[in-house]
C-alpha cells in the first residue's frame, strides 16, 4: 500500500524528490517511506541518481 503511494507520487513529480517531500506528498510516516523506498529500490521501479533523492524509472 505504501508502496503504491510512494511510486504513485514519484511518477507524478517532475524532478526528483527525497524522502522529506515524499512524507509531505503521501502523507505517511518516514518509517514507511524509507521501508517503500528500499522496497521499489530492490524491484528496479525506482532509482537514485543522487544521493537520498529519488525518481521512477520509466
Amino acid at each position: 500500500m505504501s508502496k503504491e503511494k510512494v511510486l504513485e507520487a514519484l511518477l507524478g513529480a517532475e524532478d526528483m524528490l527525497d524522502a522529506k517531500a515524499l512524507v509531505e506528498l503521501t502523507g505517511l510516516e518516514r518509517a514507511d517511506i524509507d521501508k517503500a523506498i528500499k522496497a521499489l529500490k530492490k524491484e528496479e521501479k525506482i532509482e537514485s541518481p543522487k544521493r537520498c533523492f529519488y525518481a521512477a524509472v520509466k
